[in-house]
């Protein structure tokens, strides 16, 4: 009964409501039950609106951008997602050198629209496969860059429904990790303030770095990306230990340590959470017999239940 009263409120803010919708077209996974009902959100205000009033209901639930750091359980997620996605990624100029882009706005989106007006900064993120929220959720990064590098303010949304804007220092970045995991606060946007740079030096270096990938990496396959953080230690790479430990290739399931890049797990056809998880598992512990190291999961997994 709480629900529908969430989503009916939903409707009158004119967001999408998909009840009982499948999660496995909404990761880069492509695993996944379906979840209780997704609420495709709007603008940050309702979001706002939303998530205190399913608070003060007692509804379990979360945010979701391109969900492609995360492995949602087979039995999918009992409680209401709120989709941050199309409908929320508007993108434009505060000043010469600032860009605001909402959470929804894909990574893609955003180093294009740096390319377009010759600022420089964004190049380490094209390529990556997630969206504004998430990639300040957890501080993305590549190729020697990160999103503590380029972003100046960061907004989000509590519990109670309240807006809060964040300095760049208030927002505590670390390696895969900002304040929000902790906090639980949902992003709502990001303003980025770049350098102005050459449109062509910018362009070159972001197909160089494109073209890395696709050599690199299994793109043609699910997967959640990078699967291991990077250990602490000078050269110390997961993927380099885990080929070292003879896993390429290994597979549990329909889930497999990749041909291509031994750092991703990747979906081969019908995988499952479950698979997904033992072969994180037993790759963890075969590492750390053999090395001392202990690889630490960088893909969130979310349970069915709290």
């Amino acid at each position: 009964m709480n629900t529908r009263s969430l989503l009916e409120l939903a409707e009158e803010l004119e967001c999408r409501v998909f009840p009982n919708e499948p999660l496995d077209k909404h990761n880069t996974f492509r695993i996944g039950g379906c979840c209780s009902a997704m609420i495709d959100i709007n603008s940050p205000d309702n979001l706002s609106q939303l998530w205190e009033e399913a608070n003060r209901l007692g509804i379990r639930t979360m945010a979701l951008g391109n969900g492609s750091n995360v492995l949602f359980d087979d039995r999918g997620y009992n409680g209401v997602i709120f989709l941050i996605g199309s409908s929320m990624d508007k993108i434009y100029m505060k000043d010469e050198n600032t860009i605001v882009a909402q959470a929804g706005c894909p990574l893609l989106k955003l180093c294009r629209f740096a390319l377009e007006h010759s600022l420089s900064g964004m190049e380490f993120a094209y390529g990556i496969p997630g969206s504004v929220g998430g990639a300040i959720f957890m501080n993305a990064g590549a190729y020697g860059g990160e999103i503590k590098d380029v972003i100046k303010y960061g907004r989000a949304v509590d519990r109670a429904g309240r807006q809060f804007e964040y300095q760049n220092d208030q927002m505590k970045f670390g390696y895969r990790t900002s304040r929000f995991i902790e906090s639980g606060e949902l992003i709502v946007e990001g303003e980025f303030e770049l350098p102005s740079g050459s449109y062509d030096e910018i362009q070159d270096k972001m197909v160089d770095l494109m073209g890395r990938r696709r050599d690199k990496q299994p793109l043609n396959m699910p997967s959640a990306g990078s699967t291991f953080k990077r250990p602490t230690g000078e050269g110390l790479f997961a993927g380099k230990l885990i080929q070292d430990s003879g896993l390429r290739g290994f597979s549990v399931g329909g889930a497999q340590v990749s041909e291509k890049h031994c750092g991703f797990v990747v979906n081969k056809g019908g995988a499952t959470s479950a698979d997904v998880l033992e072969l994180i598992k037993q790759v963890q512990e075969k590492v750390l017999k053999d090395t001392g190291i202990e690889l630490e999961c960088e893909v969130r997994y979310i349970p069915y239940e709290a």
